[in-house]
Order: C-alpha cells, then sequence, then structure tokens
C-alpha cells in the first residue's frame, strides 16, 4: 500500500499530539490516530513503527516543544529572571499541552538515543540556567529534580482540580517559585 499524498512522519506525529492534548497520551492509539487522519490503520505504518514507535515519536516530540519552550522563555535572561521564567514555560508546557507533557514523561528505553538526547538537553538547559549559583555537579543535578518535581506536582494538582480554594491558582504558582528562588539564594550564600 502506498502512502496516503501529504502524509507523512511529522505529520502523523502532529496529528498524534493534538490527539494527545485533546484526548490524553494513552488514548492515542493506531485505531484513534487513523481515525483522526481519515487513514485506515495500517497506513500508519508506512510513517511510524507501531504503536511503540508511535509513543516514542510522541516523548521525542514532546522533550522537544519542552525544551523549545524553556529556550524562548530564558533568552537574554539570567539568574534568578531566567530560573523564574523557566519554571513558569514549564508550567505552561504542561497547561497547553496536557498529552504532550504525558508523552514527554514516559520511561525512556536505552534504545531510545534521540529520546535520551532531548531529555538531556532539558537537562543541560536547566543546568545552564543554575549556573549563577556555583553549586556542585551534584547539587545542581539535585536542583534540576527540585525544579521538576515541584513544577510537576503543581501541574498535576492543578490538572486534577486539587486546587478548589477560591484563590488565584497564578498567585501560588508565583509564591511557589519565589520561595524556590529565595531557597536557592540561600544555597548560593552558603557558598
Amino acid at each position: 500500500m502506498s502512502p496516503r499524498p501529504g502524509l507523512d512522519q511529522s505529520a502523523v506525529v502532529q496529528a498524534a499530539a493534538r490527539l494527545a492534548d485533546r484526548d490524553g497520551f494513552h488514548a492515542v492509539t493506531l485505531a484513534s490516530l487513523a481515525a483522526e487522519l481519515g487513514v485506515r490503520s495500517p497506513s500508519l505504518y508506512n510513517h511510524i513503527n507501531g504503536l511503540p514507535g508511535l509513543h516514542a515519536a510522541l516523548t521525542l516530540h514532546g522533550l522537544r516543544t519542552l525544551h523549545q519552550g524553556l529556550m524562548k522563555a530564558v533568552v537574554g535572561k539570567s539568574g534568578e529572571d531566567a530560573l523564574r521564567q523557566a519554571c513558569l514555560a514549564y508550567v505552561e508546557f504542561a497547561r497547553t499541552h496536557p498529552g504532550l507533557y504525558e508523552a514527554a514523561l514516559q520511561p525512556i528505553a536505552p534504545e531510545q538515543t534521540e529520546v535520551i538526547q532531548a531529555g538531556d538537553s532539558v537537562v543541560e538547559l536547566l543546568l545552564q540556567i543554575l549556573t549563577p549559583y556555583k553549586l556542585t555537579t551534584d547539587d545542581a543535578l539535585h536542583t534540576v529534580r527540585c525544579i521538576r518535581s515541584f513544577c510537576h506536582g503543581f501541574c498535576s494538582l492543578e490538572r486534577s482540580g486539587q486546587f478548589a480554594l477560591n484563590l488565584n491558582r497564578d498567585d501560588s504558582l508565583t509564591f511557589m517559585i519565589d520561595v524556590f528562588i529565595q531557597g536557592m539564594n540561600l544555597k548560593a550564600g552558603e557558598v
């Protein structure tokens, strides 16, 4: 069977990303994607390596999109401002691309070198942002884990409707980031 004209791997992944953002990462199946694209499921094999290949492609796309969002947020900034903007960009990515965000959190197999490199590029960018704090290598990596953990926790709670109080969520997010930055400044003062 020949590929449908105009359909390529990029178009398949973009459609899968839209589907994931709309219905959730685990709703992306070959059948649901084929229906979204108006093709039969076997046609997708011209562009992706089955469901595992599709999910790996979505993970790669999610990590690259996150990296691009972080880069855009921190360009021309440094120190506290860069750290603040990176945290806000992380949360914004999860808010605007919930399915891709979920895809970016999927386990990565050792043979998925391109996906590993995309994940590493996010970590490397965060490490660059942390350079002014003059942390040891281990402390910098612990800090990246902290950033990921508190941003992910906020996103997860928000997405599941756990912030029901009549209190502005963005104000809570700003407060959380400010407290974290104050802690980083105290840590840097210990050096």
